[in-house]
């Protein structure tokens, strides 16, 4: 998803004076849950969530991040922890989620480092998928232990919400439904309609799973995956349709886009392999339907905003052979 940055001093060179625009209740929440006010900010990223890289007082760098409280967070954390507890490569939690007015907030440890990795061949679709196919695993493992309980967290994620119990074709966002609609291209919608029909008609279990699988999410070193971010971002969806998103999303850093139809299907075959279990032809037709849902909904973002049609351009490419393989 696109993200708003706000430019921050680096690390070596720390203001005496925090930023006017850091949120007037963080430091004080900072010294009462962690401990340590902060004297610097790393990094400040808004999109969804605030983001807020910061040095402690006490010599410490830590993530603070909040967002709308939606009942999500709790369940987001509880895996996050168990992740990081068994050596997953993602930040681990400080604090549980803490409520702040409207907002679910909470800090985690900082992990930084690592490079995006580029590139949507076929070749750096399959390094993605391995990781996903990791990633995949150890949630099962998690969300499995006896005596942790984890609610679904819901709603789902608001770009790969398909299986919302709205009217409509999308989802409510209202800031999205009061603009023109007219501005949404025809194949656009016909291609959301026909993805969603498809993935609502299957019958297959729900799992958690990392919904906004994009580049710009991950980070690597020589080689190897060093974090995966974003656990605010879990869904409760089959595996196939987390699978399916992930396969169009994965080389996403910003703007969003959608992966070419070959490297989505190198996506697909390595998961699958990773995971040690072929997709039934159910569950394939539901991961390229899934594959077609977050780029719908960003070409419809980008039709409303005025921005360059970067995914609504990919799906006018792609959308025939995806919703063929869909069998949508």
């Amino acid at each position: 998803m696109t993200v708003d940055e706000t430019a921050a001093d680096p690390p070596d060179r720390m203001p005496e004076e925090l930023p006017d625009w850091l949120p007037a209740w963080l430091p004080a929440w900072c010294g009462e849950h962690l401990g340590a006010e902060p004297v610097g900010v790393l990094f400040a990223r808004r999109s969804i969530s605030a983001v807020f890289g910061l040095r402690l007082g006490d010599g410490r760098d830590v993530v603070v991040k909040a967002r709308e409280d939606d009942g999500r967070a709790a369940s987001c954390l509880a895996v996050q922890a168990r992740l990081a507890e068994r050596g997953f490569p993602c930040a681990r939690p400080l604090t549980p989620a803490l409520t702040v007015g409207a907002l679910a907030v909470h800090a985690e440890e900082s992990r930084p480092g690592g490079e995006l990795l580029r590139g949507d061949s076929p070749e750096v679709a399959a390094r993605y998928a391995a990781v996903f196919a990791r990633l995949m695993a150890e949630v099962a493992d998690v969300a499995g232990v006896a005596g942790m309980a984890v609610a679904p967290p819901l709603p789902t994620p608001r770009w790969a919400r398909w299986d919302h119990a709205d009217p409509g074709l999308w989802p409510a966002i209202p800031f999205l439904d009061e603009r023109d609609q007219s501005a949404v291209p025809a194949y656009v919608v016909e291609t959301a309609e026909r993805a969603r029909e498809r993935l609502l008609a299957a019958e297959l279990p729900c799992v958690l799973g990392h919904a906004d699988f994009e580049a710009q999410n991950l980070s690597w070193r020589d080689g190897e995956v060093w974090a995966v971010h974003d656990w605010d971002s879990l869904a409760w969806q089959p595996e196939a349709a987390l699978a399916g998103a992930a396969c169009g999303t994965f080389a996403s850093d910003s703007p969003p886009t959608l992966a070419p139809v070959e490297s989505s299907a190198a996506f697909l075959a390595t998961y699958q392999d990773v995971r040690g279990r072929r997709f039934t032809a159910e569950e394939r037709e539901v991961a390229w339907a899934a594959s077609l849902w977050p780029a719908a909904h960003n070409a419809r973002w980008e039709a409303l905003h005025g921005d360059p049609p970067v995914c609504g351009d990919a799906l006018r490419a792609q959308a025939a052979e995806r919703l063929r393989r869909a069998n949508a």
